[in-house]
């Protein structure tokens, strides 16, 4: 009797108590992700770390053990599968035989030549800067099918399927040759939302959430919209920092147009991953970090990146990161032109979104005393050109 006692009290205590891998998440106002599909090992320590930091991870398809290890140190983390969307890999290919899992949806070698796109010499698209990724035609349906079907089987160990290339010109990665197929930037849009459209059905039956990465969506007029219509969400691999000492300021495919990418997304109930260019300099992190609080909701996420395409180790993290402004009052709103403010329960967020070099904005802040970012207590900030401020207060 004392035994089963002391089991009962035992099962009891582990239910009760979570163990230290998988310790509450703290609030936070910022979420964050990791893209990691370069293959580069991960320790058990950097997932401890790592797992209560990040609300999204995407890993290949063959990292299953992997996402098992995520998931066991923070089961309300979402992990997602990366696939590429528009190319299929001949280096995945060995002998006649695609590999078991693949970075993509369909395999080089089973591929049928009708799926893959060609230029008016009949010669197959293999991607600048990316040896041995071949360009298919993401407007045939029995591509679609295929791709879908495939990218769903090899997924059952993830939450969702992060979509690489959704593309939006037609010599995007052969530049100044469009394929015979699509010879306009608009077709070869009209493409690709045939396929996210007649693909969508086939997700939600199998429960993967679906983020796709929309880089440069910001340069053509309503396509971030029309492309997320069909997905849960999108990703902007570059978004406002392009470099430490290049801002993306606001004019009319600038700053608003990517804020408008969250606001946008967050009031469709949609995910939004964005990704700042820069090394972690004061300024380019202040100016992408504030600009994200200005327009975050409960399904944004941002995490920065110093070279392109790095995607192995986990990115930088900030002591910022693990503030907490506590419930947003409303919408950000202008105290002057290109100017904004957000204000939280525990704090303020101001953004300057003109040119980098402009005057800068004093923008005063009421009675209320804040405490900046160097714990200055202020009642004012001024704010250069392309720059931002997260300021707290008690509360």
């Amino acid at each position: 009797m004392f035994l089963r006692v002391v089991l009962i009290l035992a099962a009891m205590m582990s239910v009760a108590f979570p163990s230290a891998a998988q310790a509450a998440v703290p609030e936070r106002s910022t979420q964050s992700f990791w893209l990691h599909w370069n293959g580069t090992p991960v320790t058990d320590a950097m997932i401890a770390t790592e797992a209560n930091r990040r609300a999204y991870i995407v890993l290949n398809a063959w990292e299953t053990g992997l996402a098992a290890k995520f998931r066991s140190a923070n089961p309300k983390i979402q992990i997602y599968v990366y696939k590429d969307l528009s190319s299929t890999r001949s280096y995945a290919c060995t002998k006649g035989s695609d590999d078991a899992n693949l970075p993509t949806g369909v395999g080089y070698c089973a591929a049928d030549p009708k799926w893959f796109l060609l230029d008016k010499n009949g010669q197959r698209f293999e991607y600048e800067g990316y040896e041995g990724h071949w360009q298919m035609d993401v407007g045939n349906v029995a591509y679609q099918n295929a791709w879908a079907d495939k990218v769903i089987a090899s997924s059952k160990a993830f939450d969702g399927v992060f979509m690489d290339n959704a593309l939006f010109a037609c010599d995007t990665y052969h530049p100044g040759v469009c394929p015979a197929a699509y010879p306009t930037d608009a077709a070869m849009r009209k493409a690709y939302l045939s396929m996210l459209a007649n693909t969508r059905a086939k997700f939600v039956a199998a429960g993967l959430k679906t983020v796709a990465n929309l880089s440069n969506a910001r340069l053509y007029d309503g396509v971030w919209d029309s492309y997320v219509a069909n997905l849960d969400g999108g990703f902007d691999e570059w978004w406002l920092t392009f470099g430490d000492k290049d801002m993306l300021s606001e004019y009319a495919q600038g700053w608003g147009r990517q804020i408008a990418e969250i606001t946008a997304n967050e009031a469709k109930g949609k995910m939004t991953w964005v990704q700042p260019h820069h090394s972690g300099a004061e300024q380019p992190f202040r100016y992408a970090f504030a600009s994200y609080l200005l327009a975050k909701g409960d399904r944004s996420a941002i995490t920065e990146i110093e070279e392109t395409d790095r995607y192995d180790g986990a990115s930088p993290w900030h002591a910022e990161y693990d503030w907490n402004l506590g419930a947003p009052a409303g919408k950000a709103y202008s105290v002057a032109t290109n100017v904004y403010r957000r204000d939280f329960a525990c704090g303020t967020v101001v953004v300057n979104a003109n040119k980098t070099g402009s005057s800068s904005v004093l923008v005063q802040l009421g009675t209320t005393t804040y405490t900046t970012e160097k714990g200055t207590k202020v009642r004012s900030v001024l704010v250069p050109g392309t720059t931002g401020s997260v300021l707290r207060k008690p509360c």
